[in-house]
């Protein structure tokens, strides 16, 4: 019998699991990779989970644009932390800018940029963030602005010299062993020491050239230095960016691979609208194939929805990475709190808590689908898979869910019923639902303490101004922040109508009056009990990392009025329209009203009514929609003051003789029959999305034709990928429309040229129909009749090109041209040969 116990033990000891489980613990690591590739927990064995952000503030355009605003760069970085904290974040990234903290011979600089890293890195870990950390990003540190000469090693090699210069490698193998001996000031312990540091990834994006061997050993003798300082974590190297050279990578000692992801392009300049799920319906790993990569571990560095305002994209893909098996991805860049305020920080990207709170929520939410779904699990093809174990994610709810027995998370107004509400014990949402009724715009946390009262936080009013993906500047404003008194009631588990709502956080004096469940509340951390029941103010962590008394928020804006509006295009003749419109800096009893005429002079005074806390409607009446144009202004006039007329946004009288302010909105009425134009290039030229695959060789330019209109002229070189085309959201001239659309019968293409072309219509379930036309000289005209079924490009562009280009909705639906949401024209002409096609515009007709 002994044995055979000796026997077993001796087996056991010899699984690979059990060894490099041991070998971990016994290193003080807290993950090893499995020899299936899988990361694990040293302590349990369990299936390991790391979801959050890079954030980038002790480097580069981060750190100047806080001095230049005399922004205290550590009190900024405690607020940020504090933020990522409240959402559940368990993980950091970023690439460390070595330009700034290292010499030409890749010696490491003790300078201030590495001080504040290593305080950035003792925050995060005192709220148990744990870090990967890339010591190498190559670039320059200008972005948005010119890079600075440094005299670095990678201001003097650049990215790819640094892969292929002998004196490049030493520079880097001097540089590695130096940072990673580097003792931070903050935790008393080396970067190697650090149990928070639990892997490292070599260098961010890498551009290789050359001879493969030479790859292969420039990411060995790399991983070589770091592990000559003692380094016994998981080596982590980039596989995704020269997909040429995933092979030559895959052989290298690298314990993992990292991947990135932006399924909607980036720096579009402005918004993306309509149903963007599908774009991140999965993600595709090419290089399954290659015998090396099997069983090494798999990382996301950085992922993010570029221009994409919609809170529903980061909990699908964090569903799609564990489907592909992913287990750490850090969302890329979360905004500082110092200058999110305009966007400033990377224009095509937009995340933080108390300027984006909607997005945020999604975040948090996304952190609890990445921690619960196992690798590789699948939830089937969209529409399938926007409901999947306790979460839900909805386009035309503009929602994403999470609804379990004891977290009710809700990134917008939700209907939803907990599923057990009295086990619940954390509650965080924007909007409504129904256990918070709440009439401000910026989220809110509630969570259970022991004796059953609740931690109440809850942060300012926010208000989009502008679209915050157009050219940005710490000039302007692209959100604005209000800490304004707001109506609540809650029905909470433990809490009787009876409640008492008080003020905990420092400075925060205001003590709501309880009605029936319902108060005014402000900005701030409060204790909600039963009656007579009092909780004991301490600093005894809450849900996780959060002190019971703690509340960051950016201080209030200025009460400058400002309009956010959009005209449509065209609206039907006859049918009553609304006007829709946000509106930030005003107060109880100003007026908003819409000034309306037809060129004739005799203006119509349009009261607009608030319908919600900074939006407001007016509707214009039929009598003043004959075919024609429609000019009109928004006036806003405070309370004992004149008006504020928008656009241009100039005080005054705008009925008197010299108010000089000229601009309109304006709108045009569109006779019946009239056609309806989806795309008009001149009028779109800021929202089209043209899809060019041939980014080197193929082009595209505004041009006029033989008309004098102006016209996009997509020309195509040579090359082995598809032609390209363009793409619209035409959801605005839909609805203006809707009354009449059922006299529309064809659908009309303006171009030029000689190639066969499909034009594909696509609604708001992301359903498609194609028809195939053969682009000529003039206008052809295609019957709505001649549409079938077929797939659509995901546009824009995703990233890494590697990424699937078409897809096919799961669901079956007829077509529907009420429902329809975008147009694309898409180029199908032989690719071997070149070819230039002109396109004015497509529209809507009835014969």
């Amino acid at each position: 019998m002994r044995l055979l116990l000796l026997t077993g033990f001796m087996l056991l000891f010899a699984l690979p699991g059990f060894t490099q489980r041991n070998a971990a613990a016994e290193s003080g690591n807290e993950i090893y990779i499995d020899s299936k590739g899988i990361m694990r927990y040293a302590a349990n064995g369990k299936e390991a989970a790391f979801f959050g952000v890079n954030y980038t503030l002790p480097f580069a355009y981060g750190y100047r644009s806080h001095k230049m605003q005399g922004i205290n760069i550590e009190q900024a970085i405690d607020r940020d932390v504090y933020h990522l904290a409240r959402l559940g974040v368990n993980a950091f990234r970023v690439h460390v800018w070595d330009t700034e903290i290292s010499d030409s011979l890749g010696n490491l600089k003790q300078n201030e940029h590495l001080r504040l890293f290593d305080y950035l890195l003792a925050k995060l870990e005192e709220r148990g963030i744990r870090i990967i950390v890339t010591p190498i990003a190559f670039w320059g540190n200008g972005y948005p602005e010119r890079d600075e000469r440094t005299g670095s090693f990678s201001d003097v090699y650049g990215k790819d010299g640094a892969l292929v210069q002998e004196k490049a490698y030493v520079a880097q193998e001097r540089y590695l062993k130096q940072f990673f001996s580097h003792v931070n000031p903050y935790t008393g312990k080396t970067y190697v020491k650090d149990v928070f540091i639990i892997a490292t990834e070599v260098n961010n994006e890498p551009h290789h050239s050359g001879p493969k061997a030479r790859a292969t050993e420039y990411v060995n003798r790399m991983a070589a230095a770091i592990k000559s300082t003692g380094w016994t974590k998981p080596v982590f190297y980039n596989i995704s960016e020269s997909p040429w050279y995933a092979d030559a990578v895959a052989k290298s000692v690298a314990d993992g691979f990292s991947f990135q992801w932006y399924p909607t392009g980036l720096v579009a300049g402005h918004q993306h609208k309509g149903n963007l799920l599908p774009q991140v319906d999965q993600y595709i790993i090419p290089f399954d194939t290659i015998p090396d990569f099997k069983n090494k571990a798999r990382m996301v560095y950085e992922f993010d929805a570029g221009d994409v305002m919609q809170p529903y994209m980061y909990p699908a893909m964090a569903r799609s990475f564990k489907k592909a098996g992913f287990q750490w991805a850090t969302q890329f860049a979360y905004d500082p709190l110092g200058n999110a305020f305009a966007n400033t920080e990377y224009q095509t990207h937009y995340l933080n808590l108390a300027y984006t709170p909607s997005k945020a929520i999604s975040l948090l939410i996304a952190g609890k689908v990445f921690g619960s779904v196992p690798v590789f699990k699948s939830y089937g093809k969209f529409p399938a898979d926007t409901l999947f174990g306790p979460f839900r994610l909805s386009y035309k709810n503009q929602l994403s869910e999470m609804n379990s027995d004891t977290e009710f998370y809700y990134a917008n107004s939700t209907d939803s019923k907990p599923v057990k509400p009295s086990a619940l014990a954390h509650i965080a949402g924007v909007g409504s639902s129904v256990v918070v009724n709440y009439n401000g715009t910026g989220a809110y946390f509630l969570d259970r303490l022991p004796n059953g009262s609740w931690r109440l936080e809850v942060m300012p009013d926010v208000v989009a101004v502008s679209d915050p993906f157009t050219k940005a500047s710490l000039s302007k404003h692209v959100t604005r922040i209000f800490s304004n008194e707001r109506q609540m009631s809650v029905d909470l588990p433990g809490i009787s109508k009876g409640i008492s709502v008080t003020p905990i956080n420092a400075g925060n004096s205001y003590t709501p009056k309880v009605t029936a469940g319902a108060f005014n509340i402000k900005p701030g951390t409060y204790i909600v009990s039963a009656s007579g029941k009092s909780y004991k103010k301490s600093d005894a962590p809450v849900n996780g990392n959060i002190k019971l008394n703690e509340f960051v928020a950016p201080p209030d804006d200025s009460l400058k009025i400002e309009v956010n509006h959009q005209a449509y295009h065209s609206v039907a003749a006859g049918s009553p329209f609304k006007i829709k419109a946000v509106v930030a800096g005003i107060s109880e009893g100003d007026s908003v009203r819409v000034l309306a005429n037809r060129l004739t002079g005799a203006y119509r005074v349009i009261p607009m009514q608030q319908t919600g806390a900074y939006t407001f409607e007016g509707m214009v009446p039929a009598d003043l929609l004959s075919p024609g144009l429609l000019q009109y202004r928004i006036a806003v006039t405070p309370k004992g003051k004149e008006p504020v007329v928008y656009p241009g946004g100039q005080a005054g009288d705008p009925f008197a003789w010299d108010y000089i302010n000229q601009q309109y909105y304006q709108t045009i009425i569109s006779a019946p029959g009239s056609p309806v134009q989806l795309y008009n290039a001149a009028r779109d030229r800021d929202n089209v999305i043209v899809y060019s695959p041939e980014w080197k060789t193929d082009s595209y330019e505004y041009v006029t034709n033989t008309d004098g209109n102006l016209a996009i002229s997509l020309n195509h070189k040579p090359s082995k990928n598809e032609l390209g085309g363009l793409e619209l959201f035409v959801k605005d001239e839909i609805l203006t429309h809707a009354a009449n659309l059922g006299q529309y019968s064809f659908i009309t293409v303006n171009a030029a040229g000689n190639t066969p072309a499909k034009l594909v219509l696509i609604d708001a379930d992301a359903n498609a129909w194609s028809a195939v036309i053969n682009i000529s000289d003039g206008i052809v005209k295609v019957p709505l009749s001649a549409f079938k079924s077929d797939s659509l490009v995901l546009l824009p562009r995703p990233y890494p090109g590697f990424q699937t280009l078409k897809f096919k909705s799961g669901a079956t639906a007829n077509f529907s041209l009420k429902n329809m949401e975008r147009v694309q024209l898409l180029l199908t002409g032989d690719n071997t040969k070149p070819f230039n096609v002109t396109i004015e515009g497509i529209s809507l007709e009835t014969k």
